[in-house]
């Protein structure tokens, strides 16, 4: 029960004597119950200590009918911030559990009147601040007891924290107002309302706004005055003035520290023109920024609009204003895809920040993904059904299910989805009151966690911290497919002139029963229908994959064509299982787009990957760059924006293919990149020509004889540079032109902009991935296209040492390839005889390691850390520049391998062991990346997904690396590789 046992022994055995048997006999059954144990009985110790044994025992020494004993044991194990109040406050729990109602939501007028009124007569603002700091916590502690001892709902729990912000807003609001106006006068409009009170209101926004706060949220708030005029004091100030000066005090107020903590942090970023903007706004000033200027996720936000404070009727006429704005008479995809964009913008950001625990908020399928779906069908479907406009989520789901907006399947795992997802947050939140969204990476702490949500040791016995990633995780994939299902369903393709049909009309047949049949039932359907098919289905090895495997084939028997063409490959369902047992990305992938099980098709046809036919016609004219279907795309007369989204496609199809060759074929790692990069380069090429094409069409007067005589040189650097392209993959792209092509810089930078934009925009075809031009001269400062002459003075006389040896993975993937070529040769060597030769070179690459080490080894290991991929990228970087200024286009690890070997500087042995490690550095990344679609940099904590990666990685490296567990054999990599970098960075010194 303890984790630390004979701690806890020592404290019962001193409470022994202060407690009655009865008394701790009940003691010792709540602390058997309690999810934490071990921080409960440290603060009851503490507490006793402070109240004495009154607090728990009555004249007779028994325990009040176990009430009050239950109520701290639970405030102990699930809040320290609360217990530290109780500490402090002992009384507080004869409040909650006497004079409080503990069974009831009290309504923020009754909240409000706890308060009672707030004059600023000769009241000290710090006095003010600390008495509703207190209120706040009296009433959390409240709520929480409610929340925790299962006595309100999620949905109760969420408006009592909404109703009691709204009472302190009100509150704080009443004595900043009298304060003000005691130095100004009340402020009096003028105009056709001459003499009438100017009033505020204060309007909620976001979870605030929606009823549904969090123990610990920001409020973002935005303030509103009714008009011009000016103050009636003897200090006059315009009535905007006033208000500027009445909304700065009260975000004070509310943001101030006390004893007590501070009330709540204020976040006013989502008022018009954000930060930049005023931060009080007249009535019509706002109007008319909604009207002409807000930007499409700006309006989508003010579904949570709510007036929280000061005059009820100035923000009934604001809302009453916006609310045709925000939503549509006829469905719109535009705003489908606004909200798409921003929630992959979102996930991007989260991403690039690299691991630091799963974010039940942001992470795919979160808390986020839900709100914006269902904000997403409120705007759709809410211009013809008011009856769908709500601020609450909950509220607004049950409302789309109601409608017939939401099939009963979806709406069921939404709704469990975000019931347990906000119950999460509230448990991470009520530790500390800290806005964190982001699960421990502490076992103990992940551990007891699980236990606040109810998982205790499962049947098969995992523990409780596992049984909690594994919950988690299937409501993200739940979501996730939701999400995704929808969206597409509701893009261009699938509207209706400019009507998009009703979700439940586009999913009658995913509600059809065999969608809903089991796997049995399934199997005995095939069994009369294909039953070669069938055979191969049951015979497929499935553990991990069975529950998606189900979901994929409940789609498949919905489509009669497809189910046709797989009868007539039954090898395929093998080839399939396999793909889904190992990666539940592309099982979620197959599963939203079942049609594309064509390309496992493909990999069906050809049993290994020497058979498969070449992606590109290598001996075209134009080298492998040219690509038949892309000829004729070019050539076709569409909009450049048809021809980006069939890129999307067919990058996307052919992205599955390689991956399904990888995984089901065994094909080698370094083979499976090289394939990779080829789709990677052929893309940017044809982004390049499709961006070319239209920018030539915007600009008649541009000579496309001139453009073609001096054509810009799309550079690639980092993996795409080097061949070691992979699925999640950014490209870094260099955009430069010939000196003699300076005339056209205008021109050719809309071509580079262009191409970044049908290379790295979301839309309902997905992107095809980031791409990063911060390596360019002066960085973000630069000039995004620049010429030939700036790159080689620059890299000559201004760059640091890190970004020339960047330029040393170059390589041209489109535009003008033999130009290039040369071109870069110029700049390699300018490279090598600016650091090939120097004596500093060994220090130089030496620091830039240790530097790169110390910023990001701790999150990323695997690459960054002692020993990672990074220490071989530097060996050879080393040797390379060291022997020879020399521009190779071949530039794979294995490949630079095998040259600086040739050259004498690497021995056999040594050489043996780059190239082992390299291929299982790259296995291990690749493996990961199959697994969730993007690198990690670390090992997962979760042993399903160890167990994965390492069936996967076996795949790809040698026998020897096989009998050995996956941690160790990173340990002894990593120990290896850092000797062999120490001996040969020794040399340097």
């Amino acid at each position: 029960m303890f984790r630390h046992t004979e701690r806890a022994r020592r404290t019962l055995a001193g409470l022994e004597a202060c407690l009655h048997p009865e008394t701790r006999g009940i003691l010792n059954s709540l602390l058997a119950q309690s999810p934490d144990p071990d921080t409960a009985l440290h603060y009851l110790e503490r507490y006793l200590s402070v109240a004495g044994t009154t607090a728990v025992e009555d004249g007779s020494g028994l325990l009040l009918r176990g009430s009050r004993l239950h109520a701290l044991l639970a405030v102990f194990a699930y809040s320290h911030f609360l217990s530290d109040t109780l500490l402090h406050r002992p009384g507080l729990l004869e409040w909650v559990l006497g004079e409080a109602d503990l069974y009831r939501v009290l309504p923020t007028d009754e909240m409000r009147a706890g308060l009672g009124p707030f004059s600023s007569g000769g009241t000290d603002r710090n006095a003010v601040t600390l008495e509703l700091a207190r209120f706040r916590r009296q009433h959390l502690l409240r709520i929480m007891l409610r929340d925790v001892l299962g006595v309100a709902t999620l949905a109760e729990v969420a408006l009592e924290l909404s109703n009691l912000a709204d009472a302190i807003l009100d509150a704080a609001l009443e004595w900043v107002y009298q304060e003000v106006v005691a130095w100004h006068g009340p402020p009096v409009l003028s105009g056709p309302e001459s003499g009438r009170e100017c009033e505020f209101a204060v309007i909620a926004l976001g979870k605030l706004g929606g009823e549904e706060l969090n123990y610990s949220s920001d409020i973002d708030l935005l303030y509103l005055f009714t008009g011009a005029g000016e103050t009636s004091g003897a200090k006059p100030l315009t009535n905007k003035e006033f208000y500027i000066k009445v909304a700065n005090q009260l975000t004070d107020l509310l943001s101030a520290n006390t004893t007590a903590g501070p009330c709540y942090r204020v976040d006013l970023r989502l008022r018009p023109e954000g930060s930049l903007g005023e931060v009080a706004l007249s009535l019509a000033g706002a109007q008319d920024y909604y009207q002409r200027r807000a930007r499409d996720w700006e309006l989508q936000m003010l579904i949570k609009a709510r007036a929280a404070a000061g005059s009820r009727d100035l923000g009934a006429g604001f809302l009453d204003f916006v609310e045709p704005l925000i939503y549509k008479t006829t469905t719109d995809f535009s705003a489908v895809e606004s909200v798409s964009e921003t929630r992959e913008r979102i996930h991007e950001k989260l991403r690039r920040r690299g691991p630091a625990g799963i974010n039940v908020k942001l992470h795919h399928g979160g808390i986020r993904d839900i709100e914006f779906l269902v904000q997403c069908l409120q705007r759709l479907y809410g211009g013809r059904d008011p009856w769908v406009r709500h601020g609450g989520t909950l509220f607004a789901l049950h409302r789309l299910r109601d409608k017939g907006y939401l099939i009963a399947r979806d709406y069921a795992q939404l709704h469990s989805a975000y019931q347990f997802l906000r119950t999460l947050e509230h448990r991470l939140q009520l530790e500390n009151d800290r806005q964190t969204h982001t699960l421990p990476q502490d076992e103990d702490a992940l551990e007891t966690l699980a236990r606040k949500l109810g998982f205790g040791t499962g049947s098969g016995g995992e523990a409780p911290s596992e049984a909690l990633l594994q919950h988690t995780a299937r409501h993200f994939q739940e979501v996730t497919e939701i999400y995704e299902r929808v969206i597409h369903g509701h893009g261009p393709a699938a509207a209706q002139g400019t009507e998009a049909a009703p979700l439940f009309q586009l999913e009658m047949e995913s509600t059809a029963p065999a969608a809903e049949l089991s796997m049995q039932a399934q199997l005995r359907y095939l069994e009369m229908r294909a039953p070669e098919l069938a055979a191969h289905i049951a015979a497929a090895p499935l553990h991990r994959g069975r529950r998606l495997f189900e979901h994929f084939w409940g789609k498949v028997l919905l489509m009669p064509d497809l189910l046709a063409e797989l009868e007539a490959q039954p090898e395929l369902a093998e080839l399939a299982a396999d793909l889904f047992e190992h990666s539940p990305y592309f099982a979620d992938w197959l599963i939203r787009n079942p049609e594309e099980v064509h390309e496992l098709l493909k990999v069906a046809a050809f049993p290994g990957p020497d058979q498969q036919p070449a992606l590109f016609d290598l001996e075209a004219p134009g080298g492998p760059r040219e690509h038949p279907e892309l000829e004729r795309l070019l050539r076709a007369e569409e909009p450049a924006a048809v021809k980006a989204a069939w890129l999307r496609r067919f990058y996307r199809r052919q992205m599955l293919r390689i991956q399904a060759e990888s995984v089901c074929r065994r094909n080698p790692i370094f083979a499976t990149l090289e394939q990779t990069t080829e789709l990677g380069d052929w893309v940017v090429a044809a982004a390049y020509r499709i961006a070319l094409e239209e920018t030539l069409r915007a600009h008649p007067e541009t000579s496309r004889e001139r453009v073609e005589r001096s054509p810009m040189h799309v550079v690639a650097l980092g993996r795409l540079g080097m061949r070691e392209f992979d699925l999640g993959s950014d490209a870094d792209l260099l955009f430069i032109i010939p000196d003699t092509a300076v005339p056209e810089t205008t021109f050719w930078t809309g071509v580079a902009e262009r191409a970044i934009d049908i290379l790295a925009s979301y839309t309902g075809e997905g992107l095809l991935f980031a791409v990063d031009t911060r390596l360019r001269p002066m960085g973000r400062e630069g000039e995004l296209v620049q010429t030939e002459g700036r790159y080689k003075k620059y890299l000559a006389e201004e760059a640091q040492a890190w970004e020339a040896i960047t330029y040393m993975k170059s390589r041209c993937v489109a535009g003008d390839i033999e130009g290039s070529t040369a071109f870069l040769t110029e700049l390699q060597s300018v490279d090598w005889r600016r650091y090939g030769q120097s004596g500093e070179l060994g220090a130089l690459l030496l620091g830039m390691r240790r530097k790169l080490e110390k910023e990001q080894g701790a999150a990323q290991p695997l690459k960054a850390g002692v020993g990672g991929y990074f220490d071989i990228d530097f060996m050879l970087m080393y040797l390379r520049l060291r022997g020879a200024g020399i521009f190779y286009k071949s530039l794979n690890t294995p490949e630079r391998i095998e040259v600086i070997e040739r050259m004498g500087l690497l021995a056999r042995g040594d050489a043996d062991f780059l190239r082992t490690a390299a291929v299982f550095y790259r296995s291990l990344d690749h493996a990961q990346r199959v697994l969730t679609g993007h690198s990690q940099g670390t090992l997962p904590r979760a042993p399903s997904q160890v167990e994965i990666l390492t069936e996967l990685v076996r795949r790809w490296t040698p026998a020897s690396l096989h009998g050995r567990p996956l941690e160790a054999l990173v340990i002894e990599t990593r120990q290896r590789t850092r000797q062999m970098f120490e001996k040969i960075f020794e040399g340097s010194k």
